[in-house]
Order: C-alpha cells, then sequence, then structure tokens
C-alpha cells in the first residue's frame, strides 16, 4: 500500500461518510419510521457503484488510486451497502446464480441475525 493510496481512500470515505450524514439530517426527520437519509445514501450508492465499477472496468489503465478513491473511499463512506450489490451483480451477470443468490443470503440473513442477536444481548445485559 503505498501513502497516495491510504489518502486516497481516506479522503474518499471522509467525502462519503459527511454525504451520509448531510442526507440523513436532511431527510431522516421527514418520516420518522423510516431513515429516509439511509435509505438514500444506500440507492444512490448502489447506482454510483454501478458507474464506478463499469467506468473503472472500461478504462482499466486509470490509476488503481482513482478506484480505491471512488470505490473503497466514497463509496465505501457513503454506504456499505453498495460494494455488496456490485459484487453481487457482477456474479449474477456472469451467470453465477447460487452464488450470487448465497452472497446475498448471507449478508442480508447474516445483518439481520446479527441485528436481532445485538438487540438481545443488550436486553440481556439490562436484566
Amino acid at each position: 500500500m503505498t501513502l497516495f493510496a491510504f489518502f486516497a481512500v481516506g479522503l474518499g470515505a471522509a467525502i462519503g461518510a459527511w454525504l451520509r450524514w448531510g442526507l440523513g439530517i436532511w431527510l431522516n426527520p421527514a418520516v420518522s419510521e423510516l431513515p429516509l437519509g439511509t435509505l438514500s445514501a444506500n440507492l444512490i450508492g448502489g447506482y454510483l457503484v454501478g458507474l464506478a465499477v463499469a467506468f473503472f472496468m472500461h478504462y482499466p489503465s486509470l490509476s488503481p488510486e482513482w478506484r480505491l478513491f471512488a470505490i473503497t473511499g466514497f463509496l465505501g463512506g457513503l454506504t456499505t451497502f453498495s460494494t455488496f450489490s456490485a459484487e453481487t451483480v457482477t456474479l449474477l451477470m456472469r451467470g453465477q446464480y447460487a452464488w450470487g443468490t448465497a452472497i446475498v443470503a448471507a449478508h442480508l440473513g447474516g445483518s439481520l441475525l446479527m441485528t436481532v442477536l445485538g438487540m438481545q444481548t443488550f436486553k440481556w445485559v439490562q436484566q
């Protein structure tokens, strides 16, 4: 890892996180039951990662630090869902449906399960 790569990821992540934070401040108060800022960040991030993956596949000679800045940094800071989406769609586009389905189940099922376990652990500690 070069120092330039380190700073590319860090700067991208900071910008993405600031954008996600801004979306939350702006949109979350609109509907108290649904964090629209988070939903917007995930949907925007998914769209942008699709654009970015296609862009970097089309321009493979670009410096790898640009990909680190855009995908790992910015989109990783904007949403943790974007990389998962790109990887799953790439598998599906390659015809690897079983792997794509397994990854979706592992990510979504695992995240939901860990959320329930975290809530239950907190509840247990409070008793």
